[in-house]
């Protein structure tokens, strides 16, 4: 019974490769909580320092939000009894009332952004700290119809106050406090960063919920990984020894291909009238130049085109470090093969290094969107639809939009405030095949003309529609016959085996 199981296996205390290996079980504060202070700012450091982790990160950050996800209202015509008239006018008084606040910057607390660049601010700052915070307060300002801001607070502003009484934040983890089912009651914002000394730093606590009003007041944008997990881990936390050491080797292998392109030049000088130090009593010794020769207690470096003088006695040997090394390349590709694998991200997309078959290109980007796509339904669920119905709100009870009985159930608000939110388009990598699959998606009904338009080229059926019919009449007023548009356009199998076998 002693080698049973696992116990032979995973769980085995015998085996020599196992012996060693006795990691500790803990909890989530245990495991992830405490060691936050460590792994925030190690991938900050690596972010603005290392050329790998900031190319990963801003790869996420493109792809995912790119110029930010756009509002398509889709609130349900049929529950609110809403006819396609009068569904067509709401949708376009939702669409112009929320650019006015969106496209503003006056819908960020600090006055800086519109709506879509916040959007890339919350993302990049939750995937580098692991999580980020967002305060959803009500400030009127001169000029503005909405009072509604955004305001987006760094992970470290979230931590347990220091100066509080220990009966009154027992339930405060990392910053996060919870009633005693476990739900999450409130957070505790410090007044400034805790990287700025501060004798008066002060702690607020900020309720998840309002009692009163039952708004959201907190957005917490995290990825959990743990039950009871209440503070996010950066998405780089796993990669984070890898990556250094790779910043390392790469530029010591630099600094040796420096090293190996310089020729430098060492002179001995032999002089009886010279003491230990290479002068003479006279005074500096004159080159033929005639500038003072160095003296021995200087040092000594390699340089472009330099001359160095040694003292008596000292001869001067010439390594060759062999650069550049023909074996770093494999080397960092086969380390970053290990990285992307982590980071959900295809080694030709962490570099943007594509040299294989159209299939292999593709297979490995359509992977990579599926990350894309999850990561960017979680950024849609978790800040862009609360601040939206948040706005929306607004709007009602400032009598900009009509949506009768939005407040009498929460059914109708649902109805109302119900979107999608649309990203930057995947691209193709050959067009025509591409356009060919959305069409054949279309016409089974496998897809929509909205969706694949948004997949396709990021924009909206209904406005490429009448557009068209737009471009159409001047067109035929100005007496021009539209041709038929390309049908059938195929790359074929053919092109497909050509393409692999290259």
């Amino acid at each position: 019974m002693f080698n049973q199981g696992y116990g032979d296996h995973g769980a085995s205390r015998r085996k020599k490769s196992l012996t060693t290996w006795t990691p500790a079980a803990g909890n989530a504060d245990e495991d992830i909580h405490a060691n936050l202070e460590a792994l925030r700012p190690r991938a900050r450091d690596l972010f603005m320092g290392g050329s790998l982790a900031n190319g990963a990160l801003k790869t996420l950050r493109t792809n995912i939000i790119g110029t930010g996800l756009k509002l398509k209202p889709s609130f349900d015509a049929d529950f609110l009894r809403l006819s396609e008239e009068k569904s067509a006018l709401l949708r376009r008084q939702i669409e112009r009332e929320f650019s006015l606040w969106a496209d503003s910057k006056d819908c960020d607390a600090g006055g800086l952004q519109n709506f879509y660049e916040l959007q890339q601010l919350a993302f990049l700052s939750w995937v580098m700290s692991g999580d980020a915070f967002v305060l959803l307060p009500l400030l009127e300002r001169k000029h503005t119809v909405y009072d509604l801001r955004v305001r987006i607070l760094e992970a470290d502003r979230c931590s347990t106050p220091k100066n509080e009484p220990l009966e009154s934040i027992k339930r405060v983890q990392s910053g996060v406090e919870v009633d005693a089912d476990g739900m999450v009651a409130a957070y505790w914002f410090s007044s400034k960063h805790p990287g700025h000394f501060d004798p008066g730093m002060k702690w607020q606590r900020v309720a998840a919920i309002g009692e009163e009003s039952g708004r959201r007041n907190v957005l917490h944008l995290m990825e959990t990984e743990r039950p009871e997990q209440r503070r996010g881990v950066p998405i780089l936390a796993p990669v984070i020894e890898s990556l250094k050491q790779l910043e390392r080797y790469t530029e010591a292998e630099l600094m040796a291909a420096v090293i190996s392109g310089m020729f430098t030049v060492f002179i001995e000088t032999e002089s009886e009238d010279t003491d230990a130090f290479g002068l003479s009593p006279e005074g500096p010794i004159e080159n033929p130049t005639g500038e003072p020769l160095p003296s021995g207690d200087e040092d000594l470096q390699l340089g472009v085109g330099a001359v160095q003088f040694l003292n008596p006695g000292e001869k001067a040997t010439i390594a060759n470090p062999g650069r550049p090394n023909s074996g770093f390349d494999p080397f960092v590709t086969s380390i970053l093969r290990q990285v992307g694998a982590s980071l959900e991200l295809p080694y030709e997309l962490l570099l943007k290094h594509f040299t294989a078959s159209y299939s292999a290109s593709r297979a490995a980007l359509l992977e990579a969107w599926k990350m894309f796509r999850m990561r960017r339904a979680w950024m849609s669920a978790d800040f862009c639809q609360p601040i939206y119905e948040e706005w929306f709100a607004e709007a009602v009870i400032k009598g900009r939009i009509d949506a009768p009985g939005i407040f009498d159930d929460p059914l109708l608000f649902k109805a109302y405030t119900k979107a999608e939110w649309h990203g930057p388009s995947q691209g193709q990598l050959d067009p025509v095949k591409e356009a060919n699959a959305a069409v054949i998606r279309v016409e089974n009904g496998f897809s929509t003309r909205a969706r694949e338009a948004a997949e396709l080229t990021g924009t909206e059926y209904e406005s490429n529609v009448r557009q068209l019919a737009y471009e159409q009449q001047i067109r035929e007023q100005n007496g021009l016959v539209s041709g038929k548009s390309a049908q059938g356009l195929k790359g074929g199998d053919e092109e497909d085996a050509e393409e692999d076998q290259t």
